[in-house]
């Protein structure tokens, strides 16, 4: 008789692959339309033309593909870490003046002035630039302020947050007053950030000039490959054991500490790198807008960020940048045709994505795939 005792196998789970054939094939098509077709049709196919595509249509995908990159911070840390921030225009907004103070600097003596200083400092009758500007006129500087100083903000912050263990409706308070109070300060002439104008104006980028077609169309690209290589990143790190306990610390927090797992640091990490990520969005908005204000810190702005993940479905990472191509496309049509009627729209497709469609319209969209499948077999 044999009495040795059979030990238990357990399988782990299969590595998920970054995406799949389908994946893949979509990426590649969204690399080809994007890095390839809308050049050619702006730039050589005539305005005359029927498929030319207009320098309007250029800037106006341009921006939403900015607040897309936002959507997608978004959702890394509301769809799959359970966190709704309602203050990640504040990270955007920080990105967009760090590149702004440099295009700024950029302007040189081409200023209403003359002046090397900047003509709202001249203004002011400031006679030398303040100490934050010190590094502004270094294009690989601005590069790292960019995601730095969002970087740190958000770590700071949710440093003191995540450990004081602030979650739910709280968090999202104080993420609105952070936000707020910012706003207010960026509106003091005496902050050095060009007070409630704000920066414009801009003529040049790495000493070309910003509104020449080729920039504009270099800015556009820049812009999509940014998008999808995020989308690419957010994709890897919320199929990896990392993204596996921020899904646990959504769904169960308490188990995951019973499970040896500290969630304040994976929850700070993934809402430092969403941080960063706006950062990286506002930094491409700026040159392509051709302003930035304190009015992107309003507390409207960063609920609008968490109305495209919810329009989009949030936890499906596509879905938030559906949702930013929806909602901004609509306020595009919107404010022009009916401009009196926007808000009582956004306020309508909130409720009604809320009440019928919890999980967004990619959600939806899957549910009917798989019903027609499902009535095929």
């Amino acid at each position: 008789m044999n009495t040795s005792t059979v030990t238990p196998q357990f399988q782990l789970p299969k590595k998920s692959t970054l995406l799949g054939r389908s994946g893949w094939t979509a990426l590649v098509a969204a690399v080809i339309v994007l890095c390839a077709v809308v050049p050619v049709l702006n730039l050589l196919v005539p305005p005359s033309s029927v498929f030319h595509l207009s320098d309007f249509a250029v800037a106006l995908v341009g921006k939403i593909m900015c607040y897309a990159i936002c959507a997608l911070a978004m959702d890394l840390i509301w769809g799959y870490t359970g966190i709704l921030s309602l203050g990640h225009g504040l990270f955007f907004a920080l990105g967009g003046y760090a590149m702004g103070m440099y295009l700024m600097r950029q302007i040189g003596l081409e200023g209403n002035y003359k002046s090397s200083l900047p003509d709202f400092m001249v203004f002011l009758d400031w006679k030398t630039l303040p100490w934050h500007w010190t590094f502004s006129d270094s294009f690989l500087a601005t590069l790292l302020l960019v995601v730095a100083v969002p970087g740190l903000v958000a770590f700071v912050f949710g440093y003191f947050a995540f450990r004081s263990r602030i979650k739910g409706v709280y968090f999202s308070i104080i993420t609105q007053a952070m936000t707020f109070a910012a706003m207010l300060l960026f509106f003091r002439n005496e902050t050095g950030f060009g007070g409630n104008n704000g920066f414009t104006d801009f003529k040049r980028i790495l000493n070309i000039p910003i509104a020449t077609p080729s920039m504009r169309m270099t800015l556009f690209v820049l812009t999509a490959l940014t998008l999808l290589s995020f989308l690419l990143l957010a994709r890897w790190l919320v199929g990896s054991k990392f993204g596996r306990v921020l899904q646990a610390v959504r769904d169960a927090e308490s188990r995951v500490m019973f499970s040896g797992y500290n969630p304040v640091g994976f929850k700070l990490t993934i809402w430092t790198i969403s941080a960063m990520m706006c950062g990286v969005a506002g930094a491409l908005y700026v040159p392509q807008v051709g302003i930035i204000n304190p009015s992107e810190m309003s507390p409207a702005n960063s609920i609008e960020i968490a109305i495209w993940a919810a329009v989009g479905g949030r936890a499906t990472l596509v879905g938030p940048i559906v949702g930013a191509f929806i909602v901004n496309g609509a306020k595009s049509w919107l404010t022009v045709t009916y401009p009196e009627f926007w808000l009582y729209f956004l306020g309508a497709l909130f409720i009604g994505v809320t009440l019928f469609m919890p999980d967004g319209v990619v959600g939806l969209y899957k549910k009917l795939t798989s019903k027609v499948k499902g009535a095929a077999k």
